[in-house]
Order: structure tokens, then sequence, then C-alpha cells
């Protein structure tokens, strides 16, 4: 069974989308304890994966026993195997978070809910998984029709939202689709690693540098990088809480894997590739302050976040176009450790929104008496994404500004500092209103059921640890993610 595991992450959740809603016709808990059953089976599964590509190497799974080319292969080496686990542990707490929140809905609703969910996961999975860059487009278009699906549950806003995202992310897809259509044009193949092996016909070829431009915009767009961020902030204030927690976690992170893969791993940052990840630079600085400076503007909450996450990506691709180990190594820190941060902050504030109605700043006056444990986790994650030690946002931010000196691009120092201040300026406030500010009549404590407070309380615990475990995580984890024998100038 171990040797099959590979294709069990993106079975196992698939073979629960199917059931899940004809379970809940018969019994709702049934249906969400195997929804969370199958995503802890992929977090197993995830786990031996990493365990595995760490002693022996990469893993090779030929689907169906088609060798590549030919064949569909899905190709497992750290930095997939950590991603698959981000993804499945980001997972299970938004499942278990998100009983109480459809806990009025018909089973019927429920089930679609679980099954979209899963989808979702299904998808993304997949994405980190294949050494095909053709499935890679089949299962970003899974992803994103699950997510355009779940996005619109949250209401009449959240549909007009979702719309949005639906026509800006078909134009993404688009972008994608035709680059994948002019590198088998040029190659013949599909397959990842004969890519790699072609790249030395490649770099003559004008078609070459058409299909790197259109897959670098459609993912891109994907990432929510600035300027083609415009789909985000409304997508993650509409959404329902446990769906914008995980989607603000990981989903744009899949989209920056997918770009690191392709024009790191794949096509070895040479020629248009390399041209892509400086073009992608200058726009990773604008949008690290961008995001920053849009999140300070905002009152509502929500949407404080969500333009906070654009310039935390924007963060991420930045310590990738520098290309410097430390700076590497500091992107993949900050993206584990913004999924649990974002997850955390977000899931606080969907519980004080669904408890309360309230998501303006100026509603969280005494939010600290009235919901101390929601807010205590929402603090700790804020302080981490502010960068304060022994958190892991620290370490993260440590390793990036280490890589930025390293490469000796000062405008990248200045801006992740200037960053971290806003940060800093943003979600102070927030912790000042809510703890520091009385209201004006006595508050009452009323806080969440378990079921949304377990999360919290892990996330927020595990930001704590992530900062204590960071020497072990990159030494024995991150290291090994790293690309080897290709380097990038940005000059």
């Amino acid at each position: 069974m171990t040797a099959h595991v590979p294709a069990l992450l993106v079975v196992l959740p698939l073979l629960a989308a199917v059931l899940v809603p004809l379970l809940a016709l018969r019994s709702v808990p049934l249906a969400q304890l195997i929804a969370m059953l199958s995503v802890g089976g992929v977090i197993l599964g995830a786990g031996l994966a990493l365990r595995r590509v760490l002693i022996h190497g990469t893993w090779h799974y030929a689907l169906g026993g088609w060798a590549p080319p030919w064949g569909i292969e899905y190709v497992i080496d750290p930095l997939a195997a950590g991603m698959a686990l981000l993804i499945s542990s980001m997972a299970l707490p938004a499942l278990l978070y998100a009983g109480p929140v459809v806990a009025a809905w018909s089973a019927g609703q429920v089930g679609a809910f679980y099954s979209l969910f899963l989808l979702l996961v299904t998808g993304l999975l997949g994405m980190v998984v294949t050494g095909d860059v053709f499935n890679l487009y089949v299962f970003l278009e899974i992803s994103s029709l699950a997510a355009y699906a779940l996005l619109a549950t949250g209401g009449i806003r959240a549909v007009v939202a979702t719309f949005r995202y639906l026509l800006i992310g078909t134009i993404a897809a688009t972008f994608y689709l035709l680059g994948v259509g002019y590198l088998y044009a040029i190659t013949g193949t599909l397959n990842m690693a004969d890519l790699t092996a072609q790249l030395a016909t490649l770099h003559t070829s004008s078609a070459f540098v058409v299909a790197v431009a259109f897959l670098a915009i459609g993912l891109a767009i994907k990432a929510a990088l600035f300027p083609l961020h415009a789909w985000l902030p409304d997508v993650y204030t509409y959404a329902p809480a446990p769906v914008s927690g995980f989607i603000a976690a990981v989903m744009a992170k899949v989209s920056v894997y997918a770009l690191l893969r392709l024009l790191v791993f794949v096509l070895r940052a040479e020629g248009a590739a390399g041209q892509a990840l400086l073009l992608l630079h200058w726009a990773a600085v604008v949008a690290v302050l961008a995001g920053a400076l849009l999140a300070l503007a905002q009152q509502d909450l929500r949407r404080m976040l969500a333009y906070s996450s654009v310039g935390q990506m924007a963060t991420i691709v930045l310590g990738i176009t520098l290309g410097t180990p430390a700076a590497l190594l500091g992107a993949l820190l900050h993206m584990l450790n913004h999924a649990v941060m974002k997850g955390c902050l977000f899931l606080a504030l969907g519980g004080v929104q669904w408890r309360t109605g309230q998501v303006q700043l100026a509603d969280f006056v005494g939010m600290g008496q009235r919901m101390p444990l929601t807010m205590a986790a929402f603090g700790v994650a804020a302080a981490s994404m502010i960068g304060l030690p022994p958190t892991a946002g620290f370490f993260s931010k440590w390793y990036l500004l280490t890589g930025a000196l390293e490469a000796q691009d000062w405008l990248a120092v200045l801006v992740l500092v200037g960053s971290s201040v806003l940060s800093l300026i943003y979600f102070f406030r927030v912790l000042e209103v809510a703890y520091f500010r009385q209201p004006g009549v006595q508050a009452l404590q009323r806080e969440l059921p378990w079921r949304m407070l377990t999360p919290m309380v892990v996330l927020a615990t595990l930001v704590v640890l992530l900062g204590v475990w960071n020497q072990v995580i990159v030494t024995q984890v991150l290291q090994y993610a790293l690309p080897h024998g290709v380097a990038w100038p940005r000059t």
C-alpha cells in the first residue's frame, strides 16, 4: 500500500468527496467524520512521503504503469511532500471549525459543502505532486471550480465577488493553458523532466519566450501578485470563515509553488525564465509595500487581512526571486509560517463575526474581554505577522532579510523592514482597541464553541512552536527542498 502513497494523496480526498454528500443525507455527523478522516489519511500519507524522500530522494510514480514522458507521472521531492503536508494539515482545522458554521444548513447543503471542500483539497494536492504541466492545469481547474462554489456560499456579496473571481480566474487559466500549448508545440512533451532535458534547444525559440510569459502571467494572477490581485480582497472578505481561513492559508501559495517549480526547478531560471524572475522581482518589491499600505487603510478587518495577504504573498515571491540560499530558505519558511498565521487570523476574525456580527475596527472595543481566547489566538498570530520573537514570523523574516543582505539588494531590505513596520501599525491598532479601550457598557463573555476554538488554539500554539523549532525545520527539511545547481542573476 505504501508504494501507492503518491496516488492515494489525490485519490483519498477525491473518493471522500464522492461519498460525503451521500452519507450526509443519512447522517451529517458521519459525513463530517469521513471528511476529516480522509484528510487525516492524507496528512499521514504526506508525512510518510516526506520521510521517504528525505531518506531515499525523489519519488517517481507512473500512473497506470505508463512510463513518462508518454504517461502521467507524479513526482514527490521534499518540496512537494512538504507542500502536501501543509495543505492537508491546514484543511483539517478548517473542517473541524466548519461544523457549527454549517449546523443550520440542510443535510444536502452540508454534504455539498464538504464535498466541494474535499475537491478543493484534491486539486491543490494534485498541483503539488504532478510532474506534468498539463496535468497541473487540470488540477488547477479542479481546485478553482471547487473554490468558486465554496466562496459563493457566503451570501449575495460573496456571489458577486466570486463571479468576478471566476472571470479573472478563467483569464489566468487561459494564459497558463496557452503557455502549456506553446511548450508542447516546440517540444512535443508535457513531462516536466523531459522539458528540462530539452532546455538547450528551447532558448533559441521565440515561442519559448511567449510560453514562459503566459505561464508566469497566469500563475501570478492566481497568486494574487500586485497589480494582478484585484480578485482577492472581496473574495477573502465575504467568504465563509472556514473557507476563507483555508484558502487564505494555502491556495495562493500553491500558485507560488507552481511558479517556483516551473521557472526554477523545470526551466532552471535560464533565458526567458530568468527574465520572468527578474520582472517578478520588481513586481514583488512594489507589491510588498502596496499590500501593507492598502491593509493599513482598511477599517473592515476582513479586508485588512486580505490586503495583508497580498503583501505577504509578494514577500514570498521576493524571497524566491532574490535567489540567494538564505532568501530561498526564508521564502519556503514563510510559506509554512504564513499559512499557519493567516489561517489562525481568518478563523479568529470569522469567529468574532459569527458570534457578534462585527468586523469593523470600531466594533472591536473591549473584544479582548468579550472573547478572550479568540482574541488571544488573534494576538499571537498578529505578533508573528509583525515578526516578533520567538514567533514563527520572526525567523522567516530574518532569513529573508539575511538573503536580501547577501544579494546586496538594499531596496529589498528597506521594503522588508518597511512592511514589518506597517504590519506593526495595522495589527497593533486592532489589539489596542480590543484590549485597552473600555466598552460603554459591561462586556459579557460570549466565547465560541469548542469546535471553533480548538483549531484556533492549535494554530496559535503552532505559531510559537514553529518559531521554537525553526532551526530543525530548516536544517532537517527545507534545505533539502532548495533547487540545486541553479542560479538566476537579477542583473
